[in-house]
């Protein structure tokens, strides 16, 4: 069954991973796993220096530049239980010069949902940066919706 627009958003802010999808010029489509954060009807995701990288600068970074449309796809599964199965896609657009606010804003919810980049010396950027993509849609699935 369908997920309402605001179930679809409620069940993606609250998840704590999912598959970024940009489009490469040659290859098509591109899907990674990512950590995010929703704020104000935006995504951010980092370009963090928590995980190593084989470049400082990311192909979804130089995709986005090509092609700003993107799609954060989050589900749930469950081997033994498939009624509690759900899914959420967002359509997003990459916002390639965000309002400073709007990336701070991103920047302290990723920072309080992963320990990962709380936990930092002073003074030391948990990120390169921060993608900021505005959703233009969101689309979801349950069976028990």
């Amino acid at each position: 069954m369908r997920l309402s627009e605001a179930d679809a958003l409620a069940r993606l802010a609250a998840h704590d991973h999912a598959v970024l999808c940009t489009a490469h010029p040659e290859r098509g489509v591109d899907a990674v796993p990512v950590v995010f954060a929703v704020v104000d009807g935006h995504v951010g995701v980092p370009i963090d220096r928590v995980k190593p990288k084989a470049s400082p600068r990311l192909q979804r970074e130089r995709n986005l530049e090509a092609d700003p449309r993107a799609t954060l796809l989050a589900e749930h599964w469950d081997r033994d239980d498939w009624a509690r199965l759900w899914w959420v896609r967002a359509e997003l657009r990459h916002v390639a010069d965000p309002d400073p606010a709007r990336r701070e804003a991103l920047t302290a919810r990723l920072i309080e949902r992963y320990a990962q980049y709380a936990d930092r010396p002073s003074g030391e950027e948990p990120f390169h940066g921060v993608l900021v993509l505005r959703i233009v849609a969101v689309h979801g699935w349950s069976p028990e919706a």
